[in-house]
């Protein structure tokens, strides 16, 4: 081999080391309350940045329910990042509750900066700051609920941020949209929960978004199931990652572990679709009522199950057993 051809390839192989090695750079969005896989997935998202492999850059709650933000705030202080932005919407919808009760638990007895919702920025005007201080198409918005703040941020108009639009901030700041969102059945269509609870938004960022978007869709997470050797590892004391799935578990009667849709978005947006799963590319519409409905296209990249189901729950509750660093 040329000598000089030698040296070009492992100048290359030492780029795209570098590459792979830099943190991915997350902001997250929740409705963190109406179920608990968001919990998993911030201990995943959490757990990622331990290992060097995600940089948090703010977590915003899409959902207005009072315990969104001191439930964030819990989770944050517990992995040793009590000082991540905490933002939410400050519309008075979606407003969905947490029936398990396992936010009020972790709240009251783990400590957090973030004593009620009140005290956490509203939603777009943290997207606005977050986005404006990052270099150009290096940012990935991680989505598992509502398209409330997406839509917002869509129409937001310039500020003492940005003198760009929302859609122009979106465009030159943001690299991907990775979102556990929408489904299909064998009719192509699906009512899914994130996308109908706020339809006007979802009709908004379906047909908007204006950065490559990734789907994990309701099948994917709902066959992955994990929790169970969560609550059963004696080795987890004093965590509300482990309570929180302890008291809902309990509360539902669940001894087969919660369905996994959350921390698939998670897993994907940092660790990238390979091994864990394949991908099609195709286009939904979203209808008045929330439902998607596949159409012609190739605007979405939408994933489809590669690994067994049971290998990748495997894979997500080793990262949802993670212990925060001790500082």
């Amino acid at each position: 081999m040329p000598k000089f051809l030698a040296i070009v390839l492992c100048m290359l192989s030492l780029c795209l080391s570098a590459q792979k090695s830099k943190p991915v750079s997350v902001i997250f969005d929740t409705d963190i309350a109406p179920d608990y896989d968001d919990v998993g997935a911030m201990a995943l998202l959490h757990a990622l940045a331990d290992a060097g492999e995600a940089k948090i850059l703010a977590t915003i709650s899409c959902n207005a329910f009072e315990t969104t933000a001191p439930t964030i705030s819990v989770l944050n202080t517990y992995f040793g990042r009590p000082d991540i932005p905490v933002g939410i919407t400050k519309r008075e919808k979606p407003n969905m509750n947490c029936s398990q009760k396992w936010a009020e638990f972790i709240i009251d007895k783990y400590p957090h900066n973030l004593k009620e919702n009140a005290e956490a920025t509203e939603a777009v005007k943290l997207y606005r700051r977050i986005l404006a201080k990052q270099p150009d198409q290096s940012v990935t918005i991680i989505t598992v609920g509502f398209f409330t703040n997406l839509a917002d941020l869509l129409d937001s108009r310039p500020d003492e941020f940005s003198k760009l639009s929302g859609k122009d901030l979106i465009r030159k700041k943001v690299k991907w949209l990775v979102s556990m969102a929408a489904g299909l059945d064998k009719n192509q269509r699906f009512r899914e929960f994130n996308v109908h609870i706020d339809a006007r938004a979802s009709q908004k960022v379906f047909t908007e978004w204006n950065t490559p978007m990734l789907l994990s869709g309701f099948e994917i997470g709902e066959k992955i199931r994990t929790g169970i050797r969560l609550i059963n590892n004696e080795d987890i004391q004093s965590s509300p990652v482990k309570d929180a799935y302890q008291v809902a578990l309990a509360k539902d009667k669940n001894t087969q572990g919660r369905n996994s849709w959350d921390q698939t978005a998670v897993l994907v947006a940092i660790k990238g679709i390979e091994p864990y799963f394949s991908y099609r590319k195709l286009n939904l519409e979203i209808k008045e009522d929330g439902t998607n409905v596949l159409i012609p296209g190739e605007k979405l990249m939408y994933l489809t199950e590669k690994m067994p189901p049971a290998e990748v729950a495997t894979i997500i509750e080793d990262y949802m057993m993670h212990q925060p660093k001790k500082k």
